[in-house]
């Protein structure tokens, strides 16, 4: 049981169909080098922390939200981190990281639950307890984002360090590509 809903975790953030979650994972990485992995970790982890939140929440029907606003909200944080970023990088605050952004990613996780949890709240037998699928489910959005960060975390080593792209511009160019694909998403919902 812990394994299916772990490995539909995984599958939610790895469904290049989903692929919001995906393109959010990246742009928050990249604002990021290597050097700074556990500051990425730490932002994934808050922002599973805000997921599992939402996604409690809702499988109590303590929350709902209209599902058509959330589906508009997703790529809007996607587009927020990804001007955030293009700002930061153009002011030379690259990497620097405070507790206002680690409150804003949990904030963004809550948003991005919303979208999965009408589906997750599908899936657990109202009769059950949602901690054991909770916890597998977010351990493996956790894995997912993991797996994202070292990809995204390799290939900014091999374009800035080995590559010879400036920090900078490797910020500015993942952020703009997310901000427009967002910015697609949002046209679209």
């Amino acid at each position: 049981m812990f394994s299916g809903y772990f490995n539909l975790g995984i599958d939610h953030i790895l469904d290049p169909n989903g692929y919001d979650h995906i393109l959010f994972v990246i742009v928050l990485c990249a604002l990021y080098t290597m050097a700074d992995w556990k500051k990425v970790l730490l932002m994934v982890t808050a922002f599973t922390v805000g997921h599992t939140a939402t996604l409690a929440l809702s499988s109590l029907d303590i929350i709902t939200l209209n599902p058509t606003l959330v589906e508009r909200l997703i790529p809007a944080t996607i587009m927020a981190t990804a001007l955030s970023n293009i700002y930061q990088a153009t002011r030379s605050n690259n990497g620097s990281t405070t507790v206002t952004s680690y409150l804003i990613t949990v904030m963004f996780g809550l948003i991005h639950g919303l979208g999965f949890s009408n589906y997750f709240k599908s899936l657990i037998n109202p009769e059950e307890s949602i901690a054991m699928p909770l916890f597998a489910f977010n351990c493996g959005v956790e894995a997912g984002q993991i797996a994202i960060v070292c990809c995204v975390m390799l290939a900014c080593w091999m374009v800035t360090d080995n590559g010879g792209l400036s920090r900078k511009w490797w910020t500015i160019i993942l952020s703009a590509a997310g901000l427009a694909i967002a910015t697609y998403l949002l046209a679209g919902r």
